[in-house]
């Protein structure tokens, strides 16, 4: 039974006082004071090993803790927290587990061990809503492509381009550029198509160099990406969340790369780009792919790159039209506006079952509709 409401050292000290008294009647005390006769000759055992004092209240806590987290352990996570100050307690514990460490504690165990050592910036917190994702069917199904927002050099500024495997969430490149240009871009893409291969379909934004504003959307590069046989696509525009594999890789690069230090150049940039792509790609888990690292769902294209564009060629039922100076075509006495990416191209027209409605196509991609009944 426990001691009743009072103070506690008080009714102790009398209890034992009174207990150790000559011919004192124990039971009939510890009826008295509400307490097992268990609990009144611990209480005098204490009191002969180390007087008053050692009738204070002891911690409950174990001497000895066999779940306790080894402090060799404890100080492996924090180390690794500091290598990767952007990985949550899931990432780092895969991490070790992929290094030979078997014996880790839980994913809060770990949660707890960064906050007790200051490796936790609350104000940094932030809650992540699920949403529905879609993801290819495999890899160079589709590939993801953007600009992360630039940020500010000595002397100029870096436009990191990124893009990116959707199925695999791979790293396909990040290059630290110096400018949006579509030479730029392009040179870079040669390299990265050689590299690993043709994707079968490109996601980009609606800006330049690979979309414009006008008609059809499509620019040089557009136009480029579909004479290799790459399909293109474009996110909804004022929707960034359409390219939402692109938007997540940007926070992470962010937070793991851009805001950890200064760079001095654009070489400067690229160098640390390079080392933390292999990490992202070999060493970071991903959690949208159960934990495993995106090299593991990756591999290159079987699609390659052609140094020499092939010809373009349509069917023998196709309608060929040229592609004016000013993006047009006439059809039937009218002219339907393409887009000047297209200037001096054939396109193919082909009748739909719709009376009058017709697709444009530009080699393997349809680029357009006209109406007959209306311009398109």
């Amino acid at each position: 039974m426990p001691w009743r409401t009072a103070s506690t050292m008080s009714l102790r000290f009398e209890f034992v006082y009174l207990a150790m008294a000559d011919g004192a009647n124990i039971r009939q005390l510890c009826r008295r004071f509400g307490i097992s006769a268990r609990t009144a000759y611990k209480w005098i055992h204490r009191y002969h090993e180390g007087g008053a004092e050692a009738l204070q209240d002891r911690s409950r806590r174990p001497h000895v803790s066999p779940a306790q987290t080894s402090s060799k352990i404890e100080q492996r996570i924090v180390r690794l927290r500091e290598v990767h100050p952007a990985w949550g307690p899931r990432k780092l514990r895969v991490r070790l587990l992929s290094h030979g460490y078997t014996d880790l504690p839980s994913i809060s165990t770990i949660a707890a061990i960064l906050h007790r050592n200051g490796c936790v910036d609350p104000s940094q917190a932030s809650k992540h809503q699920p949403y529905q994702r879609f993801e290819a069917a495999g890899p160079n199904r589709l590939w993801q492509m953007d600009f992360k927002g630039d940020f500010a050099l000595p002397n100029g500024r870096c436009y990191p381009l990124t893009v990116l495997d959707d199925y695999s969430r791979y790293s396909v490149a990040l290059y630290a550029c110096g400018d949006q240009t579509e030479r730029t871009v392009q040179t870079h893409l040669t390299n990265i198509f050689r590299r690993y291969g043709l994707p079968q379909r490109i996601l980009t934004d609606n800006g330049g160099p690979w979309g414009t504003c006008g008609a059809g959307t499509f620019s040089s590069m557009g136009v480029w990406f579909l004479r290799l046989g790459i399909s293109l696509s474009h996110s909804r525009v004022c929707h960034p969340q359409t390219l939402g594999k692109e938007e997540r890789f940007h926070r992470t690069l962010k937070a793991e790369v851009i805001a950890q230090r200064s760079f001095t150049s654009l070489d400067d940039c690229q160098q640390h780009f390079d080392r933390w792509r292999d990490v992202y790609n070999f060493e970071r888990p991903h959690q949208a792919l159960e934990m495993a690292v995106p090299a593991s769902r990756y591999q290159a294209s079987v699609r390659h790159f052609p140094e020499t564009l092939p010809s373009i060629d349509y069917g023998p039922d196709d309608l060929v039209r040229k592609v004016s100076d000013q993006g047009e075509i006439s059809f039937r006495g009218k002219l339907f506006k393409l887009g000047r990416a297209f200037y001096g191209y054939p396109v193919a027209l082909r009748p739909t079952l719709d009376d009058g409605l017709y697709h444009v196509f530009f080699c393997h991609q349809q680029i357009a509709q006209i109406d007959l009944k209306r311009r398109i």
